[in-house]
């Protein structure tokens, strides 16, 4: 119980810290005890384990109402400045969760787009996965029908080659005065037993030949042209009815296998328009993991297969081929990224189409050119010159000296004319008595041969004609393409000088050479002897322009003792050889011939030409 102290004034309070009597927490063991201060006995149970506590002093502060008051308002103010901060933490946690709830809102509209295009892209990489695993399986089959295809077109321009060198080493051997019977049937046995066979087969070529030779006279007569021709002015490229009916069926099974490549395929896996279509929607959505992801790098190897099977039979030899540009792929790809948007620099889709006909029409181009292109072919040669020249002049950016595919083109040019200057060209040598009955089997066989070399084809340009020959002239023709260099070492030194010159020199020195030099020099480029200097000529030309020297020398020689009409002939062919040598910048040998011949008219020859 505890019994408080009686005070003398009801004003006189104090906080009593004591209690009497037992300790009100003896009975919990409680190390000291309350008693009422101030009275007469204090009473405190210590035991050994308690602590000792000091009593508070007697003057405290005594409790009033103004006291009262005072801390009520100090913790009145002190709570009104605890709210006014709570209140101020709550408007801040309230605006911050207004702004996350704004920015909650804001992303979710936006994670919108982003979610779309993630789907997107996972349909797109699906859709490249498939698309990838199909042309896998497809292109193998692809690259086998191309190569089928060349294989078909190379084996009918080797046939139609062999047998142009057979019908020349048959004629060759028929009409040379040293022919014997080991020359005409090699590789004979001693007893001779293959010799009946090799005849027989001599005998079978020359009816083809001459069967095929009356066949093109005899078109020549219906259209009015015998007077213009020339022995060995035509190509004798026609095929025999058998082959070209094997070669038209073996074509027809290449193109109907070529039918069935993807007929288990889904169109939009092998149409060039829907997968265009593919790859024009993620440029247009999301242009920017289009650009990362370097699409526009991979386009032209993913058209590749595709592209190669729409020009599994394109070969612009032929007459009916049609230009590349005129095809689908072409016409669906063309306009490819030309979106009417501004266009983005360093855009690889701008450069789609040269790009594909780099690696995809350079190379058909080399294929044919090693293989199937006839350089003595004129109608061939000015097709492919066509062709290459449209390329040089349409896709300058890719079609250049600098161009790896555009290189190994013009190395396939040069290898496939090298090896025609090697294997093809062949000029029969005969005492000048032979050739002197010009109905003689010896004679025809010699001019064929020369105009085969240098071949001529009559067309009108500003009202005179202009002379263009072949197979000097169809080299010729790649003035603009080759370097002069390249050409003037073809043309000049492989053939001119190999060949035709020796021809010159074992023909008539008359009116006959004069016409030939005449055909031989409308061959060359006006263009590389207008920039020359000084009174000499390119220096390959040197022996062309001796022989002139020698035709001029010549024809004077033979008119000494003749009638005065034949020496006025005679003088006027050597001033046709002084037009011709001022005409290739030769002034020195002009000169020379002139004061030789006593031409006073050289400053009007010269500048007649």
């Amino acid at each position: 119980m505890v019994q408080p102290s009686q005070p003398a004034e009801v004003n006189n309070l104090y906080y009593q810290t004591t209690y009497q009597t037992l300790s009100y927490g003896s009975s919990y063991d409680v190390p000291y005890t309350y008693a009422a201060y101030g009275s007469s006995e204090t009473k405190s149970q210590k035991t050994d384990n308690t602590v000792p506590f000091k009593t508070p002093s007697n003057e405290m502060t005594p409790v009033t109402i103004d006291l009262v008051k005072k801390q009520l308002k100090d913790r009145l103010d002190s709570m009104k400045e605890l709210h006014k901060a709570n209140r101020q933490q709550y408007e801040k946690h309230q605006q911050s969760r207004e702004d996350s709830t704004k920015a909650i809102e804001r992303l979710e509209g936006s994670s919108g787009g982003i979610g779309e295009q993630y789907k997107f892209l996972q349909e797109m990489r699906g859709y490249v996965q498939d698309l990838l695993e199909c042309f896998s399986e497809k292109v193998p089959l692809i690259n086998e029908l191309e190569s089928a295809m060349h294989q078909l077109y190379k084996q009918r321009a080797s046939r139609l080659v062999q047998r142009r060198q057979d019908d020349i080493k048959d004629e060759s051997s028929e009409f040379s005065s040293h022919s014997n019977k080991a020359l005409m049937a090699p590789n004979l046995e001693s007893f001779g037993r293959d010799r009946v066979i090799y005849q027989e087969q001599v005998k079978r070529r020359t009816a083809e030949r001459e069967a095929r030779r009356t066949r093109r006279r005899q078109a020549r007569e219906q259209t009015g042209k015998m007077a213009d021709h020339l022995e060995g002015l035509s190509s004798d490229d026609e095929e025999t009815s058998t082959d070209i009916t094997n070669f038209n069926m073996e074509r027809d099974r290449i193109l109907k296998e070529s039918s069935k490549v993807f007929e288990d395929v889904l169109e939009s896996f092998y149409s060039i328009d829907c997968i265009k279509s593919q790859f024009e929607a993620w440029r247009s959505k999301y242009f920017a993991s289009y650009k990362d992801a370097y699409i526009g790098l991979c386009l032209p190897k993913l058209f590749n297969p595709l592209i190669r099977l729409q020009l599994l039979i394109w070969t612009p030899l032929e007459g009916k081929c049609r230009d590349f540009e005129t095809m689908l792929w072409f016409e669906s790809l063309l306009f490819y990224g030309c979106e009417e948007q501004e266009q983005v620099k360093d855009d690889a889709d701008i450069s789609l189409l040269p790009t594909i006909v780099e690696r995809v029409v350079l190379p058909k181009l080399t294929v044919i050119s090693e293989n199937i292109w006839d350089p003595f072919s004129t109608t061939q040669t000015s097709r492919m010159v066509e062709v290459v020249q449209k390329l040089v002049d349409g896709y300058p950016s890719v079609v250049n000296a600098e161009n790896k595919n555009t290189q190994m083109l013009l190395k396939a040019l040069l290898l496939r004319m090298r090896r025609t200057l090697d294997d093809d060209v062949f000029m029969p040598l005969y005492p000048k008595n032979v050739l002197e009955n010009k109905n003689s089997g010896p004679y025809l066989f010699f001019q064929r041969q020369f105009w085969s070399s240098v071949k001529v084809i009559h067309f009108k340009i500003l009202s005179f004609p202009v002379l263009y020959f072949q197979l000097l002239g169809n080299f010729l023709q790649w003035y603009g393409i080759l370097s002069n260099k390249t050409l003037q070492e073809l043309s000049i030194d492989g053939l001119l000088n190999r060949y035709i010159l020796m021809a010159f020199q074992n023909s008539e020195y008359g009116e006959d050479s004069i016409k030939k030099a005449q055909s031989v020099i409308a061959c060359f480029p006006k263009q590389w002897f207008t920039n020359l200097k000084g009174d000499k000529t390119i220096s390959q030309l040197e022996n062309f322009c001796r022989y002139l020297v020698h035709l001029a020398d010549t024809i004077y020689r033979n008119s000494i003792g003749c009638s005065d009409v034949e020496k006025r002939n005679a003088r006027e062919h050597i001033k046709q050889i002084i037009k011709l040598l001022a005409s290739i910048r030769a002034l020195d040998h002009a000169v020379t011939v002139a004061n030789d011949h006593n031409v006073k008219e050289l400053k009007i020859l010269i500048e007649g030409k």
